[in-house]
């Protein structure tokens, strides 16, 4: 049975056990291609595995919401009834992005929640992200999940299902911290994304000019792929910026739980440099706090951390184990490299990329300071983007410690929390196993391009002395 087909519970045993497609169960969600790697019976299976979970972990009620995807009701409706036949009661918060089901599991009367959405994926591609007592379930808990469905470890029970809505709220507490008098010009592109229909009723309540791109939610993403990070995604955003003589553009991923932003030359401000922008305003609130970026972010955030008198924690890479580690600090405030910022100060300690935005239109109303400006104040540096060199899974954390070991041999300076960063030359190269497909992940920055390219040089040795051809850099 595809994701496609029509769900009828009577359909499925409640007691069977069920074995998932071995690409599904993924380090930060359960992810796979619709009707292929993934379908209704998988979301039936999970959520009777999420609910026995969750029932003895002490959860009575969890919620449910889904992005855009033509697939994602099916989905969430299996789910749900898997949900419930392990005696949870099921709340569905219908059609919206990741974050307003965050803000259902962090804030309202349930114990956690799913979230059906393919994020920023092909629209063929679907996926779940799974919520538990204000915390992602994440790594070793979502292969849990599958061994419970592989021996049919449930619980039974007679869990019902309502239809909730949230929405409202969820706009009205992003509202609740704008600051700021100064009338902008802002450009906002949702991607045709789950963002769209939040993004449009903030707009409406906010002071300014708005120019509103894709807001209607349709997951075909007829004019770009939902991605803020990549560059082309956000030509159609940058042309509204100049052509309108915007202040900056904001553009969001496909579920809303990631920030672009553009300045008011259009020229991209990557997610390094939000996490700075945004840091140096949360430390004159919280002096010498712990601020975390992941180890594919600038020294720059770093330096620029310490020079605004906090402390700068370079971490993991993933949303998750960032969101673990900012509690485990009481951390006011942490993100990636790849635009999740979770914001501890004032909120609740996950990433909500509209809410974001709203922090970085309150600094720039209420401060005078333009995006471009600060752009231009930071230190001028060249690097590679994130790039990916094929390697099979099974190799890849084998090739990683492999370039450690040669290069503790060689008395290198490495930080090995996340792969292996190495800083030499003046500046530094990161090479990472890929925790979401068969990839090696590698990056570079240095003060120069003749510096660049001497640390790409030394990245493609090391890859080739492990039997990989280096990418073009």
């Amino acid at each position: 049975m595809t994701a496609g087909a029509s769900f009828d519970p009577a359909a499925f045993d409640p007691g069977a056990a069920h074995l998932f497609d071995a690409t599904m169960l993924r380090e930060y969600d359960v992810r796979g291609i619709v009707g292929e790697t993934i379908t209704v019976a998988d979301a039936y299976a999970l959520g009777r595995a999420f609910g026995s979970l969750a029932k003895r972990r002490g959860a009575r009620a969890l919620a449910v919401g889904y992005d855009g995807r033509h697939s994602s009701p099916m989905l969430a409706a299996a789910l749900s009834a898997g949900l419930a036949a392990c005696g949870v009661r099921v709340r569905v918060i219908g059609r919206g992005p990741t974050p307003m089901l965050y803000f259902t599991a962090y804030t309202m009367d349930v114990d956690g929640g799913v979230m059906i959405t393919g994020s920023h994926n092909p629209p063929n591609y679907n996926g779940f992200k799974l919520v538990l007592h204000e915390a992602s379930v994440f790594g070793a808990e979502i292969q849990e999940l599958g061994r419970l469905s592989a021996v049919a470890d449930f619980e039974e029970g007679a869990g019902g299902i309502e239809e909730v809505s949230v929405f409202d709220a969820y706009v009205a507490r992003i509202l609740e911290d704008f600051k700021g008098d100064r009338r902008l010009k802002v450009a906002w592109d949702a991607g045709n994304g789950a963002m769209g229909e939040a993004m449009a009723a903030l707009v409406a309540r906010l002071p300014g000019e708005h120019f509103l791109l894709n807001a209607e939610i349709d997951g075909n993403f007829p004019n770009h792929h939902p991605d803020p990070t990549v560059a082309e995604n956000l030509t159609q955003l940058r042309e509204t910026v100049l052509r309108e003589g915007c202040d900056l553009g904001i553009a969001f991923d496909g579920d809303g739980d990631r920030l672009g932003l553009v300045d008011a030359e259009a020229r991209i401000v990557c997610g390094d440099q939000i996490l700075l922008f945004l840091a140096r305003d949360i430390l004159k609130r919280h002096p010498g706090a712990t601020i975390i970026g992941d180890v594919k972010c600038s020294e720059v955030l770093f330096d620029g951390i310490a020079a605004a008198g906090g402390k700068p924690l370079m971490w993991k890479t993933g949303h998750s184990v960032i969101k673990a580690k900012m509690k485990e600090l009481a951390a006011p405030f942490g993100g990636e490299m790849a635009a999740h910022f979770v914001f501890g100060d004032g909120f609740y300690g996950y990433d909500d990329a509209l809410y974001a935005a709203v922090r970085v239109l309150s600094i720039l109303q209420s401060s005078g300071e333009t995006l471009a400006g600060f752009r231009d104040s930071l230190p001028r540096l060249v690097n590679t983007p994130e790039l990916r060199v094929p390697c099979p899974d099974a190799r890849k954390k084998a090739v990683v410690e492999e370039v450690r070991k040669r290069l503790a041999a060689e008395g290198a300076e490495v930080t090995a929390i996340d792969g292996v960063r190495v800083r030499e030359g003046g500046g530094w190269w990161l090479l990472r196993a890929s925790n979401t497909e068969d990839a090696l992940t590698l990056r570079c920055e240095a003060p120069d391009a003749a510096s660049l390219a001497a640390l790409t040089a030394r990245l493609a040795a090391q890859l080739k002395a492990s039997g990989l051809i280096p990418p073009a850099f």
